[in-house]
């Protein structure tokens, strides 16, 4: 999967989307996702295979299972294992459920 077939696919779950951060400020809930580092698999003094450190950042201003239970149907349907966190960010006044997967290749 590519960063462009992963953008695709969470535009099709329908919340406000960005890549890293919006321009402008965006009404809750909200998806945003990045690149966050690589874990590529080294072998023979060279990078073997691609392993990149993704994560989808879903925030919004009130706790709302249903919302992350779209996120995480997406990420199951795109067969991409996910661990999950939670934090309320005091200075937004919003809850963050961070989503963190790795993708081979692309």
């Amino acid at each position: 999967m590519t960063i462009t077939e992963l953008n695709q696919a969470l535009k099709t779950i329908g919340l406000p989307l960005a890549y890293h951060s919006f321009k402008t400020a965006a009404t809750p809930p909200y998806l945003v996702y990045l690149f966050s580092s690589s874990a590529d698999v080294i072998a023979d003094n060279q990078n073997y295979a691609e392993i990149s450190n993704f994560q989808v950042e879903l925030y919004n201003n009130k706790k709302d299972p249903a919302t992350e239970k779209l996120v995480e149907d997406k990420l199951k349907e795109l067969k991409l294992p996910y661990t999950k966190t939670e934090v309320f960010v005091e200075s937004e006044g919003l809850f963050q459920v961070l989503y963190l997967f790795q993708m081979i290749g692309g």
